[in-house]
Order: C-alpha cells, then structure tokens, then sequence
C-alpha cells in the first residue's frame, strides 16, 4: 500500500521554507500529498538533499557528489542550480541560519571547483551575487567566508573571456573591510586579513585580462592603494595595551595584516604595465600626505623602497617624476615635510640610478637644484623677518644638506659619460659675475645669498666628483669647465676657494691617492707612502701645455689671499701634489720648481702686506712641496739642498716649517731674512738638476704671473686679445734687435726717444681701447664698423683696378662717345709722360 509524508506549507512571501522541528500533521490538514515533491525539478531535489536536517551535521558528502555529478552531465543547468541556490542562501542569511549560508557556499565553492564549461559564466553571476549577499551584511563571519569563497574564485581560470562582468562593488567592499574599525580586536584582524586577500583576488582576476583594465582607472586605485597601505602601517594600537591575552593570540597566527598587505602591494606592482604606472603611485602620495606622514617619514620611505623593487626597471622614472612633481607642488609647505620628499627621492634615485633612469637625470638635477635656491631663499627671508625662529632656519638646512647629499649620491651613481655632463651643468648653475642665463637666480638674495648659493652648489659639484675617475685630465678639466672654476677661486671668500680646489682634487686624482697627502708635512720618507703613478701621456703633456700656466697662476694667486687659513694652505699643498703626481714631466717640473720659488719670494718680499700668520704659512707650504718633489725625482744634490734648509730652519726659524704654524702662536713680529741659508736658492737648485739632465735655463727666469681684471669679468677671449698677444711679442723680438745695435747719443736721438715713448703710450691706450670696444660694445656696432672698413678698402680697391686696366694714352687720341656722336681726342707727345727708364 502507498505511504504519505507531510510537507511543509509554503509561505506567501517566500517559495519553500525548510523547518526541521515540524511536527508531523494529518495528510488532510496539509492539503498536498508526497507524490507532487516528484514533479519538482530534479536539480531542485538534488539541491535540497545536500542540506541536512540539523545545519552542525555539515554538508551531505553522498548527495553533493550526486549534485556535481549531475552538474558536469548537463552543464546547460549549471544557471539554475546556482539561481536556486543564491535563492536559498538569501533567505538563510534574511533568516540568520547560518549554519545553512555555510552549507550554500561549500556546495557553490565545490562546482566552482569541478565545472569547466562554457556556460559556467551563467554560473558565475550568481555566485557573485550570494558573495555580495555575503559581504553586505554585518555579520564578520559572513564577511570573512564571502572573501575566502572570492578568493577560490579568483584562482580559477576561465577559457572563456567575460566581457560584461564588473568588480566595481567588490573593490568597494574588500577596501572598506581593510579599514575596519569593530571593537573586538582579533575580529578587525580577521576581517582586515579578508578585505586584503580580496583585493589580491581581484588583482589577480583582472590584470590578467585585457578586458578588465578597468581596474587600473584611477577611482578604483584610490581606494585599494590606501586600502593596503593602512594596513602595512605599522601603528600603535591602543586596544594592544588593554588586551594584551589578544594581541598574543593575534600574534601566534601565520597571517599578518601588514604583511599580507605589502604583499599585495608588491604584486600590484609587479603587474602594472607602462601606462598604468602614473596611477598606481600618485595614490601612494596622496596618503602619506592625507595622515602626514612626511615627518617623519620612515614610512614613506619604506613605500617607495617597496614600489622601486617591485616595478620593472624600466618603469623607474616615472616614480621619480612623481615625487619631483609632488615637490613641486609642495615648495611652500614646511622644511620638514620638503625634506621628508627629498629623503624619499634619494632613497628612489639611489635604487633607480643602478639601472637607466631615461631623460631623467637633468630634471632631477634642475628640480633639486630649484628647491636648493628656493630653500636659501626661504631661509634668508625667515632670517630678515621678525617672526622667523632658529628652529625654521636649522630645519632649512636640513632641506639644504638632504638635497645636497641627493645630487651627490645620484652624481656619484651615474655612469662617467652622464656624470661629466652633470658637472657641467652643475657648474653652470653656479652664479658668478659672468653668470649666464643658466645660472641660478640670486640677484634677489643678495650678496650673502649669492654667497650661500655658491657654497650649497659646490658642496654638490664636490659629492658629484667624488670618486670620479676620466680616462684622460682632458676629460676631466674641460676648458669650458676649468676657467669658470678658477675665476671662483679667487673670489674672496676662504671658503669657497677651499671647496674649489677639493674639486680639483677630485678630478685631478685619477690613482686614488688623495688619502695618502692629507695635511702639510714635512714627508720623511714618500716612498713609504706608495703613491700610485702612470708615466705622463700625450693628452697629459697636450694639456700642461694649454692649461699648465693658468693652473700655475690660480694656484699663485691662492697664496696671496689675506684670508688665508691653514686649511686653505694645506688644500693648496695637496693641489701641488697632485699635480706633481699626476701631470708632471721634465717640463712640468721645472715650472713647478718656478712656481715655488716665486711663491717663496712673494712671502720674502711682502709686496702685498700680508699678514704674519700667512707669509710664514706660505714658506712652511714652499718647503713641504720641495721636500716631497724632490724625493720624487730622485736627484741627490737637490735632495741634499732641501734638506740642508729644512736642518737651518728647525734650528734658526722653526715657524717656516708647517708642524710650527699650527699652533698659531710664537710667530715672529717683523720676518728680515738676512742669512739666505734659510731660503732654497734659485742658482743651487739650477745646478743640482743641470748634472741629471734636466734644462734649467728657465729657472733663471722668476716666475711672474700676469694677473688681469678680465679674468674675474669674462671668460671669453677675444680675437683682439691674441692679436695684441702677437703685436707684444714682435714688439719685443724688434727692441731686442734695437738694443744689439750701437747708437750714438745725440740731441735728435733722446727727442726721438721722448716722442717714442708718447707714441708708444699712444699705442698702447688706443690698443686698450680697441680691445675694450670689441669686448664691451654691442655686436650690431662692431658689425657696422667691420662693414663700413670693408666698404673702404673695396672701393680703393676698385680705384686701383680701374687705373691699371685704362689703356695708356696715345697721339693717334682716343674715341669716345658724347650725345650719340663719337668723337677723337689726340694727346701732343710733348704733353705725355714716359717712365724714367723709358727717357734718355
């Protein structure tokens, strides 16, 4: 006989309602019988059976097997299950049977697993839309199981391409749970943990399909980069200190929000193609500025370590554009917060400059050496205002000496070719009385900005040629570089002239042995220094015979600055070395040896009153130089004549030698020399060396440089200038024939020589005038001039031609033609004019 169940009553609002606790009624009061349960749809009967009848006993493992068996056999009603089953869940989570949400979404979790098909898309959507149910509600659990079951979904790889599906609410939703602020600390951690691992499920869904690029917009990176960067924060909690029990519970998992987070950030990264890079960074500076986290700034630098390691090498300078263009629009905001963006833009470059950075480097340079001027500026205005404080002024220099140690780090990354570009870009920045259109502007700062603006750039040039190593002097002293880098030498400032001639050192040390010639000293032995040295090339010799004498002459003039001190002449010493080291031949060296003579007698004779201090200062450098050159070329007699000098001098006048004129004190009041066995001797030195083959005639001459106002004026030379050079010297070669030449004194003689003189001083002035106009006057006017003289000599040119083509005259006339009529005009022989030679 057929047996009846029950079935429970449908409700008007919903399609089934599954109770477990009813109680069994009669089939009368029910109304409907077992056998309609037949009619159901089958997948509507395969899905029931998979829930049990109490939700702890978990899902039917026998009927779910049936379910997905029947879901792979007719993919076509892979739709239909998961519309019934996002029907059933959403009436589970309206109903808080949670216990039955979690059964819903192992079910959908496993055919997601199992089915690959075509029509799995149709399935898709309504899976998506049981994890929105579940990411809507408040409930944490919920939350955290729609994140796992999008997670798993996100792992799967579909072969087909989904051109309608969006994930617009997802990133919503997944960035709001990494802000989550619910009081139960291990809950927050938990969802934070679900929203990150969400975001990375939609990142992994959609880079890899190039229909989803959607995602890149900059409206959906606003809010998954701040989402992770929150969360790699590393920020006090103050829930730690109350719950410690938690905090430990916390601890002991394997998942960390902050590290789970800048994981994902690195993927991110890592998967950003060209021309989303802009919008993947500009969110990360928005943040650090939306919780000021330029000061400090460990954070902000730890980012931007992140993003360089994370993005392909090639993509590196558009991150440093970024932060060049957020300093920019940053000028004006606080020292500190200037310096938090250059640190972080030194931390970029440094890792950047390993590799190529691209058109980058002269607008990383220009944009730094902007902020340097407009810092200096900030900090002279701080100074003049009433409400400036010494706090702004020393957080100024915190900005200056950040942006200075940028350019020399990045400087000092760069390849040789780029470096030697940067120097002469540097340099040309620098502001002088010739400065061009490329120097900073400083007219507004005064002659102590101007001053400070000097200073901060060749702090910079020092760093950017630091360790810089030419393959030949020629490359590295330049002469577009070197006269401008000399003229500041002899500005007068002590200072700046000491960091001019730590540049020279830089550039001319090509062995490295600038460590080895710290401090003037008396070297008793160099040899024990083991000084590193090639044999003077051609470009070496090439340039000592272009450049040498001006190096002689910057060097000389350095002397003589009454602002003098000791770190000053030990610079000047080591410069001398180096020279000595690196560019010196048989040539060279009597030049040098000239050179310290001559400085030797601009103390003795004290034409330019110097002070006590600097005229012993400059002997004690002569016999330090000599002692060290003279154990250099290894010629005994002059060994033996230097050290004899220095024997007199520890002896007889100790403040001549340089371990004496440190201490600064026990100098001489008035320096009389009067035994000459104290100063080294022009004629023993000159016949020391003529016995080992060197040519010393030219000792005989002293040195004399030929300091000229022009050259702190201008750097150009003039065609004027080197023919004058020419005239002077033909002038000379005709006195010197003059004076081989015996004369008779007479009365006509010396007027002749009196009027000589006048026409001399004549020539001279209007030479100077010449040489002025065509340095001074404008290029229109030396044209014009130029113009008119040319106009002259053809037309006397024409005159002459025209003379020496007209036929000579004749007796028989000449026919010319006047009013259309031609007429003959005879010359009378008597009236003809015959050459000399031709009458007799």
């Amino acid at each position: 006989m057929r047996r009846y169940i029950q079935v429970p009553r449908a409700e008007p609002e919903q399609v089934y309602r599954f109770n477990t606790g009813w109680e069994p009624r009669s089939v009368l009061s029910c109304g409907v019988c077992g056998c309609c349960g037949a009619f159901r749809p089958r997948y509507k009967r395969l899905v029931d059976n998979i829930f049990p009848e109490d939700p702890k006993d978990g899902l039917v493992k026998a009927d779910m097997e049936k379910l997905t068996f029947y879901a792979v056999s007719a993919p076509d009603k892979l739709d239909r299950i998961g519309k019934y089953l996002a029907e059933r869940l959403s009436r589970d989570v309206v109903r808080h049977r949670y216990g039955y949400v979690f059964i819903a979404m192992e079910a959908l979790d496993q055919l997601l697993m199992a089915c690959h098909s075509q029509s799995i898309n149709l399935f898709v959507e309504s899976f998506l839309q049981m994890v929105a149910k579940l990411l809507e509600s408040g409930e944490p659990e919920l939350q955290i199981l729609g994140s796992n079951s999008f997670v798993k979904f996100a792992n799967i790889e579909e072969d087909t391409a989904s051109y309608h599906r969006r994930y617009d609410f997802f990133v919503s939703q997944f960035s709001a749970m990494c802000h989550s602020y619910i009081d139960d600390l291990e809950s927050r951690t938990k969802i934070r943990i679900a929203g990150i691992k969400g975001i990375q499920g939609v990142v992994r869904k959609t880079v890899n399909d190039e229909l989803q690029t959607i995602i890149w917009e900059p409206q959906h990176m606003d809010k998954i980069v701040p989402s992770l960067l929150f969360n790699m924060q590393k920020t006090e909690d103050p829930d730690s200190e109350n719950n410690p029990h938690s905090v430990s519970r916390s601890a002991d998992k394997d998942e960390d929000p902050a590290a789970l987070a800048e994981s994902c950030f690195r993927e991110l990264l890592g998967r950003a193609a060209y021309g989303n890079m802009n919008n993947a960074i500009r969110p990360v500076l928005v943040h650090l500025d939306n919780h000021q986290l330029w000061d400090p700034n460990a954070f902000a630098v730890s980012c931007f370590k992140i993003t360089m390691y994370s993005i392909q090498a090639q993509h590196s300078h558009h991150v440093i554009q970024q932060i060049l263009r957020h300093l920019d629009t940053h000028n004006k905001d606080s020292p500190r917060v200037r310096a938090g963006i250059v640190q972080v833009l030194l931390e970029t470059v440094a890792i950047a400059a390993k590799g190529s950075i691209g058109p980058t480097v002269l607008e990383v340079f220009n944009t730094l050496l902007k902020h340097l001027r407009l810092s200096v500026d900030f900090e002279l205005s701080n100074e003049r205002s009433s409400t400036g404080t010494l706090s702004t002024s020393n957080d100024e220099k915190v900005v200056q000496d950040t942006i200075i140690q940028t350019i020399g780090f990045f400087g000092s990354s760069l390849p040789d070719y780029q470096r030697s570009e940067i120097i002469m870009f540097i340099m040309g920045k620098v502001p002088t009385f010739d400065a061009g259109s490329h120097a900073l502007d400083s007219s507004h700062s005064g002659e102590r900005g101007t001053r400070t603006i000097q200073i901060m750039l060749l702090r910079s040039l020092l760093m950017v040629t630091s360790g810089y190593k030419a393959k030949s002097i020629t490359a590295a002293l330049p002469s577009p570089f070197l006269e401008p880098i000399l003229s500041v030498s002899l500005m007068e400032d002590s200072e700046l002239r000491q960091l001019v001639l730590h540049i020279l050192h830089s550039l001319i040390d090509r062995h490295e042995n600038k460590a080895k010639l710290k401090g003037m000293r008396i070297i008793p032995d160099v040899s024990a220094l083991k000084i590193k040295r090639d044999k003077s090339s051609k470009q070496d010799i090439s340039f000592m015979k272009k450049q040498g004498q001006q190096l002689y002459r910057y060097i000389y003039m350095g002397c003589k600055e009454d602002d003098n001190e000791q770190k000053n002449f030990e610079s000047l010493f080591v410069a001398l070395l180096l020279i000595t080291i690196e560019l010196a031949n048989d040539e060279v060296i009597i030049d040098l040896i000239r050179l310290a003579l001559g400085i030797q007698d601009l103390a003795v004779s004290n034409e330019d009153n110097l002070p006590m201090y600097n005229r012993c200062a400059i002997l004690a450098l002569v016999a330090a130089y000599l002692n060290f050159l003279s154990q250099m070329i290894a010629v005994p007699a002059f060994c033996q004549h230097v050290n004899k000098v220095i024997e007199v001098r520890s002896k007889e006048a100790p403040y001549f030698l340089p371990e004496y004129i440190r201490e600064k004190y026990g100098l001489p009041k008035t320096l009389e020399i009067q035994d000459k066995s104290c100063l080294f001797l022009q004629n023993k030195i000159a016949d020391a060396l003529s016995g080992s083959g060197y040519n010393v005639d030219r000792l005989s001459v002293p040195y004399v440089p030929q300091p000229t106002d022009e050259d702190r004026i201008s750097r150009r030379k003039s065609i004027v200038d080197t023919v004058s050079i020419q005239v002077d010297l033909l002038g000379v070669s005709v006195q010197q024939d003059k004076t081989k030449m015996v004369e008779e004194i007479t009365f006509e003689t010396l007027k002749k020589a009196i009027d000589g003189q006048n026409l001399e001083e004549q020539e001279r002035e209007k030479r100077r005038q010449v040489i002025e106009k065509f340095q001074k006057a404008p290029f229109e006017e030396i044209a014009a001039q130029c113009e008119s003289k040319s106009n002259l000599l053809h037309d006397k040119l024409a005159e002459i031609f025209e003379l020496t083509i007209r036929p000579p005259p004749s007796p028989s006339g000449s026919m010319s033609v006047a009013a259309g009529h031609v007429q003959y005009h005879s010359i009378p022989v008597y009236e003809m004019k015959f050459p000399d030679l031709c009458v007799y």
